[in-house]
């Protein structure tokens, strides 16, 4: 018998651009669903914790960049 595990919804964070998402579907797995309020990643709990994370530091980065303190 295979258990089904629970997958859950999140939202884009702002910020996220192509490159970004495309890393963090290599790295985690998440599919990607298009909504009429938007894109919305799917994926297990920790899965979407994980991608979360990942996201939320790369747009760090790339704000940093952009400051000039990279």
């Amino acid at each position: 018998m295979v258990e089904e595990k629970e997958e859950f919804e999140m939202g884009l964070p702002n910020g996220v651009g192509e490159q970004m998402l495309a890393h963090a579907f290599e790295k985690f797995d998440i599919k990607l669903e298009q909504t009429e309020f938007g894109p919305k990643i799917i994926g297990e709990y920790d899965e979407l914790v994980k991608t979360k994370e990942f996201l939320e530091n790369a747009i760090r980065e790339r704000l940093a960049e952009l400051e000039g303190k990279k």
